[in-house]
């Protein structure tokens, strides 16, 4: 749950569904362009989270509507929950025919089958016969027999989905097959609010949709110098309290954790980040991996994707993506954090209860 307190650290902590923002700006002008001391905010519960959209242009206020408007645009699209949504008529009709697909949401679907085949099967866009059945984050949620699990596999797999570009349709092959965007939809609209706000000449802001942050422009405007800080959630702890800070500007920060969303069954904890290969939650060395990427859709799946590979495949992974300026921060369950190649010099560790290794 997003959550934003306003003080003069500049320090904006990410979470895997809850953060915390310390933002500031000045009212002085800079090429015409100026600058309010307390931001424009507007705050929304969508997609299951607390989503909060900041601006710091003056005059700007009304952006916040229109960003508010886009995210409930793809939300209805994109949501399972919701019956009548574009993905909800895409698996209701697996194994049936193929469904067409607005114009706007053909690029989430071409994203998802790019890291679906990307990530070594790490990432599945075809997920949803799995999530279906252990719906950790809704009422729903339980432990499903490993027969239901045993089932609902052969259903998992990218490769039994036809998408016609010329045509814009998405075909499930077999019955029972689901698809599943919660590992990639809050990325694709966290990008496409960025846009409302360029289109809109927002100049310096912040998005906030749950575990997803972009830092839009600069944290002092005025001057055009300062990058934000954005803290790293310290796994430990209560919301607010961070392991280190990276400085970007214009970049995504999302991260995946085991703290956030989960199910206490039998004495056991299970994660809502699903493995496609088993059906079951991910089992390993790692509390989270945080992305740090141009796109925010980039870091959604990534982060999945990384969490999955565990830490030592999940660093030789990322450290493949550092040309394409996408890093990465994996945190242990030892207390360990380790960083991608592109990164050092740049992610500063501020509790030191834990290790940044070389």
């Amino acid at each position: 749950m997003k959550k934003r307190i306003y003080l003069f650290l500049l320090l904006a902590i990410v979470l895997a569904a809850a953060g915390v923002g310390y933002f500031y700006s000045s009212n002085q002008s800079n090429n015409q362009i100026k600058y309010v001391d307390e931001p424009y905010t507007k705050n929304e519960f969508l997609m299951g989270t607390i989503c909060t959209l900041t601006i710091y242009d003056q005059g700007k206020q009304a952006v916040l509507n229109k960003g508010m408007a886009t995210i409930k645009h793809f939300d209805d699209e994109a949501t399972l929950t919701k019956k009548g949504s574009v993905l909800d008529h895409i698996n209701e009709n697996a194994g049936i025919k193929a469904v067409k697909v607005p114009k706007d949401f053909w690029p989430l679907i071409e994203k998802a089958m790019y890291f679906s085949k990307n990530s070594n099967d790490s990432f599945d866009m075809a997920i949803g016969a799995v999530t279906n059945l252990w719906q950790i984050g809704l009422p729903g949620a339980r432990v499903p027999a490993d027969s239901e699990i045993k089932a609902a596999l052969p259903l998992v797999n990218y490769r039994d989905i036809v998408l016609n570009k010329k045509h814009r349709t998405v075909f499930l092959k077999k019955k029972g097959m689901r698809l599943d965007f919660g590992g990639i939809a809050k990325g694709y609209i966290a990008d496409r609010v960025k846009e409302t706000f360029e289109k809109n000449h927002v100049t310096s802001g912040i998005i906030s949709l749950g575990g997803n942050i972009y830092v839009l422009g600069q944290s002092h405007p005025s001057t055009g110098v300062r990058k934000w800080h954005v803290g790293i959630q310290n796994p430990d702890q209560s919301r607010g309290s961070s392991v280190g800070y990276v400085q970007e500007s214009d970049m995504s920060v999302v991260t995946a954790g085991t703290y956030e969303q989960y199910l206490i069954a039998n004495g056991h904890k299970y994660i809502y980040l699903m493995d496609p290969k088993t059906g079951y939650p991910y089992e390993n060395n790692l509390v989270s991996v945080t992305i740090v990427s141009k796109r925010s859709v980039d870091g959604d799946a990534l982060s999945n994707a990384a969490f999955d590979k565990g830490l030592q495949a999940g660093l030789a992974y990322m450290n493949k993506k550092n040309r394409a300026g996408i890093q990465a921060i994996f945190i242990t369950k030892a207390n360990k954090i380790y960083i991608t190649n592109g990164l050092k010099g740049n992610f500063q560790l501020t509790d030191h209860k834990y290790k940044l290794m070389d």
